[in-house]
């Protein structure tokens, strides 16, 4: 039974994730190991191709109740690689027609890729309106998991250490100190903001900045 017991202890300790002092723990493997030590991470983070494309949103209804204006709209995003291809689709209501659409950018230094340049991942946050705070908003994607766009990108890596990767990336933006040791150069928000009307569509690019931007086409 005791054998059993400390079996058991065992395996708890290495699976448990605790974030302690900036760096995530996977037993005694921090984040920092990862990404300085994995030729595999390397290689997936320098697979990243320069995006143009990241997602798009259409009006589904516009109509006032109690006098005040409401807009159902339709989030998609898109693929990497494949704009016409859906990863997530999700319908949202949101007081008044001005909509903000917020993403956190993470942008890899140099040194933490095998070819030597930058590279970047898009993860979109949270859809908000006019009438509300960014903290009230509706999430896209779930704080701490992997994005569906980015489900491929780690298969070469356990899967313990796909969960530390993507906890970090999460959590790493509410603590740029920590940054610089973890091989990423910038962790930022990027929310922008449209009027949407029925009858457009709004796709979300990506500048050669690293900003989105909304470009408004007629829905054929």
């Amino acid at each position: 039974m005791k054998r059993i017991f400390k079996f058991i202890s065992a395996v708890l300790t290495l699976t448990v994730l605790a974030f302690v002092g900036g760096s995530i723990f996977y037993g005694t493997k921090t984040v920092h190991d990862l990404l300085g030590d994995s030729k595999k991470l390397k290689a997936a983070i320098t697979s990243l191709t320069h995006e143009d494309q990241i997602g798009f949103a259409k009006v589904l209804k516009q109509e006032e109740r109690d006098g005040k204006l409401y807009t159902t709209l339709k989030f998609v995003e898109t693929a990497r690689g494949d704009m016409l291809s859906t990863v997530l689709e999700k319908e949202y209501e949101i007081e008044g027609d001005i909509i903000h659409f917020d993403t956190l950018i993470v942008t890899f230094s140099d040194q933490a890729v095998m070819d030597g340049k930058a590279r970047s991942l898009y993860l979109w946050r949270r859809i908000y309106g006019e009438n509300m705070s960014p903290a009230e908003g509706y999430p896209i994607e779930t704080h701490g998991t992997h994005p569906e766009r980015y489900a491929g990108l780690l298969r070469d890596l356990k899967l313990p250490e796909q969960q530390m990767f993507w906890e970090a990336i999460w959590d790493l933006a509410n603590d740029p100190e920590a940054l610089r040791d973890h091989g990423i150069k910038a962790i930022y928000g990027n929310a922008v903001y449209k009027s949407l009307r029925p009858g457009l569509i709004y796709i979300f690019k990506i500048g050669a900045d690293g900003h989105v931007y909304p470009e408004t086409v007629l829905d054929m």
